[in-house]
């Protein structure tokens, strides 16, 4: 049965159209990811599902009786407060009515004495204990057990208040709200983010189980192997489909791509042989003087005109261009930390902890939410403060950081004038150097506020290569990047001849990098 059928959709923002006559289907149970670059109209095609957003084109076409719930990214404060326990109890405030008229009819059937009035109170318990029975009456408790299991809230967390939460605990308790609802329909916008591990692995068994239909966006691709039986790639304002999770649409992308390649040059071919053609037959018809070949080689002409020219396909479109160059040799022993203690108030975070890592090593520091990680960063980049212990770099050890937030003092600047204004380059020089980054052209007049996450990233490496360091410290370096970004920066890294000590809860990025793992 189909859940949903979107066809031909176009929605345009100003001049572009996002969406440009984006068609798919989506068929009951299955789990479809959509994928594709930061803007091409992922967020979209959700909101528009759910009725959030207009459309300028197409249709979307909802099974009749079919119940959607969506995740967004972002949650603000409500307007009445209440407690987490009654956020994620609210959708079932009909049950709880029907359960209170269940007990008053009880406690009167218990003291009823006339025959006929208790039989008319067994009916009456009767009928509303069906409508209690078909709003999932007996099964609320169960439901909300597993919830609360799952995203461990405890009895302190789910009495305290909506508006106290952060903008990241109230997207995961909004979370936590719509699989209770059991919808038809899920649309899932990121619902990896905020995420530790345990509870990660958790919702993954959970929606490879769910009875109804998913969408989901996610920059997760160890999550969309995990759950996804289909995937949607939303490019240049259309959809193509595959029929398989994240590594089998990177298998059968790049076959496709491949086939699409050999078609467009067996054209090309063909073009290239019916011009010689006509070059010929007309110069047969000059030496003969015979309208026939003039005829023939206008037949041809004709033909070539008439045909759908394949454009192109760039093989290499998905590797990276950045080519990372560690500096001066470093000592083999990078970084060395022995017997560090650290509290925060009570909370002890280290407690004669022991860490090394050696040269040419790319190692991943894990651990739950709360458990030191990027305190620990902070303290080895020489930021940290109030410990006790020894942290000690080797000799030679330059360190290259880029923090979980990628700030940057000026803005308005452009990506020549940032890398102008941070190294000793001229501007040619510069803009040459800009390419091994790919910033090619008119894009390095682009200001920093209208970068991606992931040209930013490629920015601040770019500035780090010219300080001739040989240790790259990275937090969390792969949010707010997408699937391509990520792709890049892990092609990058793997070829980096330096060292690298990265902190990440992208469990496919650190399968591609690490050499080791270190679990605080």
């Amino acid at each position: 049965m189909i859940e949903l059928d979107i066809k031909d959709l176009v929605k345009n923002y100003g001049i572009k159209n996002v969406l440009d006559g984006l068609s798919f289907e989506v068929k009951s149970g299955e789990r479809v990811a959509l994928i594709g670059q930061n803007g091409c109209g992922k967020s979209t095609v959700l909101n528009t599902i759910n009725g959030d957003e207009t459309i300028d084109g197409g249709r979307v076409n909802i099974r009749n009786g079919a119940s959607i719930k969506m995740l967004k990214q972002i949650y603000e404060k409500r307007d009445i407060d209440c407690t987490v326990e009654e956020f994620l109890m609210e959708n079932f405030s009909k049950c709880f009515e029907l359960e209170k008229k269940l007990k008053c009819i009880e406690e009167e059937m218990a003291t009823e004495t006339n025959d006929n009035l208790l039989q008319k109170l067994i009916n009456k318990y009767g009928r509303i204990q069906d409508e209690y029975v078909l709003n999932g009456g007996y099964e609320i408790q169960e439901k909300y057990k597993k919830i609360c299991s799952g995203f461990k809230y405890d009895d302190l967390f789910l009495c305290s208040m909506y508006n106290t939460l952060s903008g990241g605990e109230r997207t995961k308790v909004n979370l936590a709200k719509i699989l209770m609802s059991n919808p038809d329909i899920l649309l899932l916008d990121e619902p990896t983010n905020h995420l530790d591990v345990d509870t990660l692995e958790w919702l993954e068994e959970l929606l490879s189980s769910y009875s109804g239909t998913i969408l989901v966006i996610s920059h997760d691709r160890y999550f969309l192997d995990k759950i996804a039986t289909k995937t949607v790639l939303i490019e240049s304002g259309k959809a193509k489909i595959y029929h398989g999770n994240y590594s089998y649409f990177l298998e059968e992308d790049e076959r496709r791509t491949l086939a699409e390649f050999e078609k467009y040059k067996s054209q090309q071919k063909q073009i290239e042989k019916m011009k010689d053609s006509i070059k010929t037959l007309r110069k047969f018809g000059d030496i003969a003087q015979n309208e026939m070949f003039y005829k023939r080689a206008k037949s041809i002409e004709k033909r070539l005109e008439k045909m759908d020219v394949l454009e192109k396909v760039d093989i290499d479109k998905k590797k990276s261009n950045i080519n990372l160059v560690a500096g001066d040799r470093s000592a083999n022993d990078v970084i060395k930390v022995e017997h560090l203690f650290k509290n925060f108030g009570d909370k002890n975070i280290f407690n004669d902890f022991n860490m090394n890592v050696y040269r040419k090593e790319k190692v991943c520091i894990t651990g739950k939410n709360g458990s030191g990680k990027s305190t620990l960063i902070k303290m080895i980049i020489g930021e940290g403060q109030g410990y006790s212990g020894k942290i000690e770099l080797g000799s030679n050890t330059k360190i290259g950081y880029i923090p979980q937030e990628l700030n940057f003092k000026n803005k308005e600047e452009t990506i020549l004038e940032y890398i102008l204004n941070n190294t000793n380059m001229g501007e040619t020089e510069a803009r040459t150097y800009l390419a091994k980054f790919s910033f090619y052209g008119e894009n390095v007049f682009k200001r920093i506020r209208e970068l991606s996450g992931g040209e930013k990233v490629r920015l601040i490496l770019a500035k780090l290569m010219r300080k001739n360091i040989n240790l790259l410290v990275l937090d969390e370096p792969t949010n707010h990047l997408d699937i391509a970004s990520r792709e890049a920066l892990e092609e990058s890294l793997k070829s980096y001849d330096g060292t690298v000590l990265f902190v990440s809860h992208d469990r496919y990025f650190i399968k591609k990098i690490s050499t080791r793992m270190i679990k605080i």
